[in-house]
Order: C-alpha cells, then sequence, then structure tokens
C-alpha cells in the first residue's frame, strides 16, 4: 500500500489548515505517522453523546460533534501511497479536491476494500490516510537510517521559517501556536503568563495577550530545550520541544515542573535561528562576513495570531479544560 516508509511524530499542525487556501503535503516523503485519537467520520452530536462517553473518546468539554472514526490512523504524503484507487462515489469535496467526508475513498486495486481516504482539499493538508484495520505493517528490508532524535532540532533543516516566501505568516506556525496556546492556557491554570524578552515575544507576544492577561502576578516562561543551559532559578514554566519521534515534550534532567510543548520545528527556529541572510557571504569576503546589501525579507505587515480552531480542539483534549471551564474562562472568538 505504501513505498517504505520510517514514523516520525505526528505533525501538531496536521486537522488545522486555513480556509479557502492550497496546502502542501503533510508529511515529508518516505516518512509516516499515528494517530492515537479517534478521527474523522462518522460523527456524532455532543448532546447524543454525552459527556462520560466524550471523555472515553478523549473529548472533556462540549463540542458541536464528537469522532467516532477510528483511532491509530496511520497518514502518509500523497506520492507514498501505491496500488490504491479512488472511490468515485465518496469523492466529496468542496471546490478544489476532497475531504474525505464520506469515509475511506481509496480502494485496493487487487481486492477493492476500502483502505484509505486520501484529503487535498482547499484548508486540508494533503494526505492520505490508511486505515488501521485495513492494512498490516510490514519491514521494507532495507536499511534503516537512525531514527530522527533530540540532534536534528539543531539541524538547519528542521527550522520552520515563521513567514513564507510570499510574505504571508507560515499555515504551520499559525496551527502549531494554538495547539500550544491550549497547553499553556491549562497548564497555567488561565493566569497570566510573562514570555521572555527577544524573539519569543516579537513572535508569539501579541497571540498570548490576546488568551492570557499580563500582571505583576504572571507565571515566568523561558525557552529551555536540548543544547540550552536551563535558567536558574528555574522559570515557571518552561516552552520545550516536542521528540520528533515520539511527539513526547522534552523535560530537564531529575525535574518535574509544568512545561509547555511547541512544534519542534518552531521551536527549532526559535532556539538556533541561525543565518538570517537570504544571500549570504560568498566568493572573496573572509569566512563568516555577511553582505549587507542584500534585500530586506519579506514582512507580513500585521501580527502574528494563532489559528483558534487549532486551539479549542486541542483544549478540549486536555482534561484541565474542565476546570477552566466551570471557572468560566473566556478566550477570543473564532
Amino acid at each position: 500500500m505504501t513505498a517504505p516508509v520510517a514514523r516520525v511524530a505526528l505533525p501538531v499542525h496536521a486537522h488545522h489548515g486555513g480556509w479557502e487556501e492550497l496546502h502542501p503535503p503533510l508529511m515529508e516523503p518516505a516518512t509516516y505517522a499515528v494517530e492515537p485519537q479517534p478521527t474523522g467520520p462518522p460523527w456524532r452530536p455532543w448532546e447524543e453523546v454525552g459527556a462520560e462517553e466524550a471523555a472515553r473518546r478523549g473529548v472533556f468539554v462540549p463540542v458541536p460533534f464528537v469522532s467516532f472514526g477510528a483511532r491509530d490512523r496511520i497518514v502518509i504524503a500523497p506520492g507514498d501511497s501505491r496500488s490504491m484507487t479512488l472511490i468515485l462515489d465518496r469523492c466529496d469535496g468542496h471546490c478544489r479536491g476532497v475531504d474525505g467526508r464520506g469515509g475511506p475513498n481509496l480502494a485496493c486495486e487487487g481486492c477493492g476494500r476500502a483502505v484509505a481516504t486520501r484529503v487535498d482539499d482547499c484548508g486540508d493538508w494533503q494526505a492520505v490516510w490508511l486505515e488501521p484495520d485495513a492494512v498490516v505493517r510490514r519491514a521494507s528490508r532495507l536499511p534503516a537510517g537512525p531514527p530522527p532524535g533530540w540532534d536534528d532540532l539543531a539541524r538547519p533543516e528542521h527550522r520552520v521559517p515563521p513567514v513564507e516566501p510570499d510574505g504571508a505568516w507560515s499555515l504551520r506556525w499559525h496551527a502549531a501556536l494554538g495547539v500550544a496556546l491550549a497547553h499553556l492556557v491549562a497548564v497555567s491554570g488561565d493566569r497570566p503568563v510573562a514570555l521572555p524578552a527577544g524573539r519569543v515575544t516579537e513572535l508569539l507576544g501579541h497571540a498570548v495577550r490576546q488568551y492570557l492577561s499580563s500582571g505583576p502576578d504572571a507565571l515566568s516562561t523561558a525557552l529551555a530545550g536540548p543544547g540550552l543551559p536551563l535558567p536558574r532559578p528555574r522559570p515557571d514554566l518552561l516552552l520545550v520541544p516536542r521528540h520528533p519521534l515520539t511527539g513526547a515534550p522534552w523535560t530537564p534532567p531529575h525535574d518535574e515542573g509544568p512545561v509547555v510543548p511547541l512544534d519542534s520545528g518552531v521551536w527549532a527556529y526559535l532556539a538556533h535561528p541561525g543565518e538570517t541572510s537570504p544571500i549570504p557571504a560568498t566568493g572573496v569576503l573572509p569566512e563568516g562576513v555577511l553582505r549587507d546589501d542584500y534585500p530586506l525579507p519579506p514582512s507580513p505587515g500585521c501580527f502574528l495570531t494563532a489559528h483558534h480552531g487549532a486551539f479549542e480542539a486541542t483544549l478540549a483534549r486536555l482534561p484541565a479544560a474542565r476546570t477552566l471551564r466551570q471557572r468560566g474562562a473566556r478566550w477570543p472568538a473564532r
């Protein structure tokens, strides 16, 4: 069903895109990820499901609909799919592609069984989602490279710039910020938060102020992770990366304090921005000397905001959301 693929962490932006925009593939070539939560159709209204059943499906506050789709669906890049054909009567979507609303829309060419869902409509990251009960993992017998680890975060290619080449904010940053804000709100208990000065505040400060207030009793925060010295005394909250293979947040050795996980590519840009010149020094200039006549990088001309749908969906799956809802916490409307 697939080309040889190796497992990586599920991208935090997997289910959160920008409406009326065509998206690139969600996954890098030759990789796959697993979504442990129920996703996709069938959907049932919250009123019909009830709080107890919703909680068993990982949703802890009321939402319009609860997914009763499969757990552990496997996602790959469309180019890594093999031996599958579209089920034409399940190819519903909007104006630019298919969105999988009718369930699996790809069948095995050999037996005709529905095995996966192709998604490529506007607002969705292009992907093929394999049904866990329809496929079996087999070793490819090809030499396997080392699995991704913390050291990968220092590689330049792992960093995700916040601005696209056309000058727009990155869709991945929008979604990643919404997910991170949900964790920040949950771990802070909706208390004021003070971000560290510098790049973190410049990029994330506006969005954080939309969701959390500031004040003299604000919780302190700092960027932390592999390769960075841990601030002393320890701040109240640490902004840390997710592991590129497991998705688990980084934690300091012998430290059980609260952390806020960030998309690893976003964290890598904040922690290791590297050279920002689009035209690094070459030729006869000495090594390390940069030109000063290159054009200014593209600028969005507005503040970076969070993907509110990503914020709401992530917060609904955090048990702390129950307490926040009981206390009447309020956030910006969509």
